[in-house]
């Protein structure tokens, strides 16, 4: 009997192509590309051995139930995988797995830096000030901004995202880096030249602070009023990490009291929608001094595509008896 396999969005082919290829396998992928209900999820996949699923799919136990004993692996398309209960599934026996790779890290560090800069240049203000035709001639102090090369960077948890990102920050701009995360790494110290620090310490001394820490109970609103108020006046923040790492009522408070100059956002707490409250999402939609993004920082062709081979390497690992090379 063919073991039964649901991918709940439609993905890139790389990976689908490979499970079709196996002859033991029934292969069926959602034609829809909008994040299904629990409903959906359960009907369509009922039966199924294997669950690829996308962080838009909110996974817990009533749907592994929904789903059958059979289940085998849920096999999440990202990196993060806030989005699945893992004792729900622990309870059921039922794998887990996440699509680290070599180039999303890249992606999302290039997406962030290129979020910075936008930020620092003020590039989409500028870009509205030409299409609405306000650019009357050059003038010394026409939209003056901020320069990246020479200045701080602040990195806030040094995955593989955060690393990369400060690769770019020092050989590219010959930025100075603190970096805060839960164990020190000398080595990295060492390469480029970073100083470890406590959070409060990263915030008071950083022109630039990011974000690249996973959504737990500890990183909930690890950014929130308080650490607002340390940052430099002249400082910008990025988030392409988790929205909710943010709490963006007390964001917005602190644009509109000026604590901080800027800030780049892909992710966000009340996710899909922009801002929690219809205020705080009309001034983030409105704030010259913001650049939002729809959740796009590893959205290159061949990024995806190398999710998408990762989470089908996966499910061939675990429905063959093997250790998926992503378990989490």
């Amino acid at each position: 009997m063919k073991k039964k396999i649901y991918v709940t969005r439609q993905i890139p082919e790389a990976g689908i192509k490979m499970l079709k290829a196996r002859k033991d396998f029934d292969v069926k992928v959602s034609p829809y590309d909008s994040v299904l209900s629990a409903r959906e999820i359960v009907k369509d996949a009922k039966g199924c051995d294997a669950l690829l699923c996308l962080l838009t799919d909110r996974i817990d136990g009533k749907i592994l139930d929904g789903i059958g004993k059979q289940l085998k692996i849920v096999a999440n398309y990202a990196v993060g995988f806030n989005n699945i209960n893992l004792e729900d599934a622990k309870k059921r026996g039922v794998m887990v797995t996440n699509t680290p790779g070599k180039l999303i890290s890249k992606s999302v560090a290039e997406h962030t830096f290129a979020l910075m800069m936008g930020l620092a240049k003020r590039m989409v203000e500028a870009d509205k000030f030409m299409r609405t035709g306000k650019y009357k001639g050059w003038g010394p102090l026409l939209l003056l901004g901020s320069d990246v090369h020479d200045k701080t960077l602040g990195i806030v948890g040094l995955g593989n995202i955060g690393t990369e990102v400060v690769h770019r920050a020092v050989n590219g701009f010959g930025m100075r880096v603190i970096y805060t995360d839960l164990k020190r790494n000398r080595e990295f110290e060492k390469k480029y030249k970073a100083k470890y620090a406590t959070l409060p310490e990263l915030l008071k001394n950083s022109d630039f602070v990011t974000l690249h820490v996973p959504l737990l109970k500890a990183t909930h609103h690890l950014m929130g009023a308080k650490q607002f108020k340390m940052m430099k006046k002249s400082a910008f923040l990025i988030n392409t990490s988790r929205g909710p790492v943010v709490d963006e009522g007390a964001l917005v408070k602190a644009l509109k009291a000026k604590e901080l100059a800027g800030v780049g956002l892909d992710v966000y707490e009340c996710e899909p929608k922009l801002g929690c409250t219809v205020f705080d999402r009309n001034f983030l939609r409105n704030a010259q001094n913001v650049i939002i993004t729809p959740h796009i920082a590893s959205a290159s062709f061949e990024t995806r595509s190398e999710m998408s081979e990762i989470a089908a390497r996966n499910i061939i690992a675990a429905l063959s008896g093997k250790k998926p090379p992503n378990l989490v």
